[in-house]
């Protein structure tokens, strides 16, 4: 576990979450807190160091069993974001993917790349068959990611998920190995 990553350029790294990183990754996310909770919900889970902690304790135990495989996003050796398979269905061999990244980072390419390693990653070595992305309807930031990746969007969820106070609808993209480029 200790070293895993995925190396996407010279100045990318994705990097399997470790404790040893939770202010890092508590400091991005408390930075990005407004703009993150916008699409996410899970911020009001995450408002002191030791909820972080107990996500990236939560990752390494799912990463062992090959459940989820959730990476920071490194540039030039700062953490600027998040990524990863946050679900695994080995059964299946299929897998979701979810990202965030810092608002101050947005319009480099730098989420779009990091995606693509993911995915090469996810169909080369794990041996997945299929590779879903879901965005709210209205993201159209996040939904670009897929869009730009050449996945399908394959239907919309009506009111697939609750913001705080509101249901969203979330467009489903998917990939399969065999469509793969």
């Amino acid at each position: 576990m200790e070293g895993f990553e995925i190396r996407v350029d010279d100045d990318i790294v994705l990097r399997l979450h470790q404790e040893k990183v939770a202010s890092l990754l508590f400091e991005l996310v408390e930075k990005n807190r407004t703009h993150f909770r916008e699409w996410l919900p899970w911020l009001d889970v995450n408002t002191k160091i030791e909820d972080t902690k107990k996500f990236i304790a939560g990752v390494e135990d799912n990463y062992k069993k090959g459940l989820s495989l959730n990476l920071g996003i490194y540039y030039q050796d700062k953490i600027i974001g998040a990524l990863g398979f946050n679900v695994i269905e080995n059964t299946n061999k299929k897998a979701e993917i979810g990202y965030v990244l810092d608002k101050d980072s947005y319009g480099n390419g730098i989420m779009t790349k990091s995606c693509k390693a993911l995915i090469n990653y996810g169909f080369n070595e794990l041996d997945l068959n299929r590779i879903e992305i879901k965005a709210a309807v209205e993201n159209t930031k996040s939904r670009a990611i897929p869009e730009r990746l050449g996945f399908k969007q394959e239907g919309i969820l009506q009111q697939g998920e609750f913001l705080y106070d509101h249901f969203v609808d979330v467009a489903v993209y998917g990939m399969l190995k065999e469509n793969w480029k």
